[in-house]
């Protein structure tokens, strides 16, 4: 009996002693696994540190400045997260509403200095287009009482400077400053034409269907601030020899369309598609986006047909280069009245032109009387015929005329024209007025006198023309020394 109880006593210690260490070795494997599993977390959260680390780091020094960056070169990259996947959720979300928030700082702001800037040189443009206004004037009378070439070269470049004033002012949403009347398109035209430092270059061509076209008041000078724009960009990326045709027309819809083309070097893909983005007038153009030096010219182009109605598109010109396409709608024209007289200066419409031409002269009228050629001169060393004299065919004598000859009559011019000529010698006639018959000067005095004759703009065009030419060719005769060129006599006016 004692033995039962004792090997029972013994089976129960062992089975406790195997429990026990049973329990032992679970707690020890336990205990390593907790300790591996800290480990492995305590790495992970230290590479989840270093991610961050880096993914802050990759924000300051490259996502913020690309997405400043991408504000003004809307094809710039910006990076996006280096390890997403080391990543949670909510650290990822934050680090994008950083870039979000970084960008919608940056534009605040760039709007605050922007606005700024505008005011400021709003405020210097109508100081220094006054200034210029006044400068004009002034050389205008100085036109008037002095008669130098060298004023009209002042003027020219105050107009360019003038120009630049008010593309400045328009691009800050000033007033163009400038109040016209009603004024013929075709005027405009060379208006804006006479702007351009490279104006020669530019050959407009009027293919109006109504001479006396014209624009409303309040469109005038803005349509003329925005074609001297186009024109200037035109010559300036076109070669010096080249020309820039200007073609006027009527579009179908009563509306009018003014094309400018050049022979230029053309625009990339790029170029293109931003110079359509600014002529299609957005609602707000920033000063920092148009480079630097900036690029005005499409820019001042497209306030103005936001503001004003009109409408402007560039494609790839037939001649190499661009062209450009002024469209003015209906409700921006008008008709001028008749008592307004158009400039001598604006080419006549080409149908107009053409079919005054071939048209002839009306019935009933009388035709003009052919003009006789002028006898040929005599030359050197022939005698010249007296009135005594007629001239007749060389080699052939004088006709005897059948009944006598009456004698002139006394006076004071008979001796010296019924001298002989010197032989081989010009003979030189005396210039004394004679007196005139009582019954020429009653029969003058009772003529009605003819009322005078009017020319045709084209003839006084042509007249001053031929004054002008004349003067410049006597000032260019003296051929006084020019002064070196120096780099001020640069017109100032290059691409926009």
């Amino acid at each position: 009996m004692v033995a039962w109880i004792v090997a029972l006593i013994a089976v129960t210690v062992a089975a406790w002693s195997t429990a026990r260490m049973y329990q032992a070795r679970r707690d020890a494997y336990g205990a390593s696994a907790r300790a591996e599993l800290i480990e492995r977390q305590a790495k992970a959260a230290e590479a989840r540190t270093t991610a961050l680390t880096e993914e802050i780091r990759q924000l300051a020094r490259k996502r913020i400045p690309a997405a400043a960056t991408a504000l003004s070169h809307r094809t710039a990259a910006v990076p996006g997260l280096r390890e997403a996947a080391g990543i949670e959720g909510d650290a990822a979300h934050l680090l994008t509403e950083a870039v979000q928030a970084v960008r919608t700082a940056v534009l605040e702001e760039r709007g605050r200095v922007d606005a700024a800037a505008r005011s400021a040189m709003r405020g210097t443009s109508a100081k220094i287009q006054s200034l210029l206004n006044q400068s004009q004037h002034l050389l205008q009378e100085l036109q008037h009482e002095y008669d130098d070439p060298r004023i009209l070269q002042l003027d020219f470049r105050n107009e360019l400077a003038l120009r630049r004033t008010q593309a400045t002012a328009v691009l800050c949403d000033a007033w163009p400053g400038l109040a016209r009347q009603n004024s013929s398109l075709v005027e405009v035209v060379l208006g804006a034409q006479s702007r351009v430092a490279g104006y020669e270059r530019i050959k407009v061509a009027n293919h109006l269907r109504q001479e006396r076209l014209a624009l409303v008041a309040r469109a005038a000078e803005p349509l003329a601030i925005a074609l001297a724009e186009l024109l200037a960009n035109a010559t300036a990326y076109s070669h010096p020899d080249t020309e820039v045709p200007v073609t006027v027309q009527q579009s179908a819809g009563r509306g009018a369309l003014i094309l400018v083309d050049d022979a230029g070097i053309g625009m990339d893909d790029d170029a293109l598609k931003r110079a359509r983005a600014l002529l299609a007038g957005p609602s707000e153009v920033l000063l920092t986006e148009l480079g630097d030096p900036p690029q005005t010219g499409f820019a001042v182009v497209g306030r103005l047909i936001a503001r004003y109605g009109f409408s402007c598109h560039i494609e790839a010109s037939p001649y190499g280069g661009m062209r450009t396409m002024l469209r003015i709608p209906a409700h921006l024209l008008t008709v001028m009245d008749d008592d307004r007289t158009l400039s001598v200066l604006a080419p006549k419409p080409v149908q107009a032109r053409g079919a005054g031409a071939a048209a002839g002269p009306a019935p009933g009228a009388p035709a003009a009387p052919l003009a006789s050629p002028a006898p040929a001169a005599p030359p050197l060393g022939t005698a010249l015929p007296t009135p005594s004299e007629p001239a007749g065919p060389a080699g052939s004598a004088a006709p005897v005329p059948a009944g006598p000859v009456p004698e002139p009559g006394p006076g004071p011019a008979s001796a010296a024209e019924e001298a002989p000529p010197a032989a081989g010698l010009p003979t030189r006639r005396r210039r004394s007025p004679r007196t005139a018959s009582p019954e020429a000067s009653t029969a003058r005095q009772q003529a009605p006198e003819e009322p005078p004759l009017l020319r045709t703009p084209e003839q006084a065009g042509a007249a001053w023309a031929a004054l002008q030419e004349g003067t410049l060719s006597g000032r260019r005769a003296p051929e006084r020394s020019a002064p070196p060129a120096s780099p001020s006599d640069d017109q100032g006016d290059d691409e926009t």
